[in-house]
């Protein structure tokens, strides 16, 4: 057999560079900005101090000293890495415990560790459905959703956007077995799913599946999330997904529900069953997190002063905010991503870090800037935010 040259081994290669080149064309090419210290509103990104408007860290746990305190601590205990799968020897008393809290603050039988919510929501679609079965989805739901669908080998159908009467049909037109699913709080409009009427919708028809990536611990009495908020039980919504890497300020996800759900994804979901636990030492800091959100409202009301704040300034400002949600997600609907691109990249200049969202993120002819709001945010930081963007935007 003769000897392969790197000559050779380059052609199957060839064609990337004509791809990039492409999303470089598009407008539509991503790249990184280094991020030196903590998450906090004024950071230092690539080398300059900037305030910075685009973390998911909603409630500042992230770098919270006692969240700190409890990741040192379960890292001198547990050690750094799991070391195995959850099913080998990889689950400690720190993740089992976090798995009781989780369950009990969300008021379900149950609930399970996942590394991240993308492989979550993989595992939930692949273990529940086969090629028989059908998933109806909302058409704006976050790309882990699609991906999840897509690969779970069951039938994709997508409805317009928070159109219950469109789901109506669609289950009304089939036998399948059906998991319907949706975004809680849409990660790039910042609007809140129609959850009562899906619930009573799918009640008996199909298995409701909501991602609460984006609520949980921001919304509900409680900041237990967007199925608090609605007071929606298990029997209503079966199948809960949530993130730990956004208002608590740690990382991984879960799942909540009944026995049977639980012990369906421990025995079938793969993303489960053949990936490394998240460590302990970041279960214990999530169990810090979440006494903190549960005894102490402070943060959480904070960060509702600064979104309603924002919201007010920037209709004075004659910003045409995208659906003035009473989220920590606003948008900016500016149009097509060139324009999006110069506004991001003139708050830039201005010491701001505004992430300008682009196709195929967002449908086309609807790039936008994506503003997320902390409670660490000063009202001066966001006065400062909102005056450059009126400035920018009206030259």
């Amino acid at each position: 057999m003769p000897k392969t040259t790197l000559t050779q081994l380059k052609k199957p290669m060839q064609h990337l560079r004509g791809r990039l080149e492409d999303l470089q064309a598009a407008h539509q090419y991503r790249q990184r900005r280094i991020l030196d210290g903590p998450q906090q509103p004024h950071q230092i990104i690539d080398g300059r101090r900037v305030l910075a408007f685009c973390s998911n860290d909603y409630l500042g746990l992230a770098n919270d000293v006692r969240v700190k305190a409890a990741f040192q601590a379960g890292a001198k205990h547990f050690g750094v890495g799991a070391g195995a799968a959850h099913l080998i020897n990889g689950h400690t008393r720190a993740h089992h415990h976090l798995e009781e809290t989780l369950a009990d603050w969300t008021g379900r039988q149950r609930a399970l560790l996942f590394s991240t919510g993308y492989m979550a929501n993989l595992g939930i679609a692949q273990a529940l459905l086969g090629r028989d079965d059908l998933i109806c989805q909302d058409r704006l739901n976050h790309a882990s959703l699609i991906d999840a669908a897509r690969l779970s080998g069951a039938r994709l159908q997508r409805y317009a956007h928070a159109d219950v009467e469109a789901l109506q049909r669609r289950l009304q037109a089939t036998q399948k077995q059906v998991l319907v699913s949706t975004d809680a709080v849409f990660s790039m409009d910042g609007d809140l799913a129609p959850l009562p009427q899906l619930a009573e919708l799918t009640h008996q028809r199909a298995m409701l599946m909501v991602d609460d990536a984006h609520g949980f611990g921001v919304l509900g009495s409680s900041g237990a999330g967007s199925l608090e908020h609605f007071s929606l039980s298990q029997s209503e919504v079966p199948i809960l997904m949530a993130t730990l890497g956004k208002a608590l300020g740690t990382a991984g996800a879960f799942v909540a529900g009944s026995d049977e759900l639980i012990e369906t994804l421990i025995q079938a979901a793969r993303t489960y069953i053949y990936t490394t636990a998240m460590p302990a030492a970041l279960a214990q800091a999530t169990l810090e997190s979440i006494r903190i959100i549960r005894e102490d409202p402070e943060p959480r009301s904070r960060l509702q002063e600064n979104i309603d704040y924002f919201l007010h300034i920037a209709k004075q400002q004659g910003l045409a905010i995208g659906g003035r949600q009473a989220t920590p997600i606003q948008v900016l609907i500016l149009g097509e991503s060139m324009h999006a691109l110069r506004i991001a990249e003139q708050l830039w200049e201005a010491g701001f870090m505004v992430p300008a969202i682009r196709p195929p993120t967002v449908p086309k002819g609807q790039a936008r800037l994506r503003i997320t709001l902390s409670a660490l945010h000063e009202q001066e930081d966001i006065d400062r935010l909102v005056d450059a963007l009126a400035n920018f935007i009206q030259e």
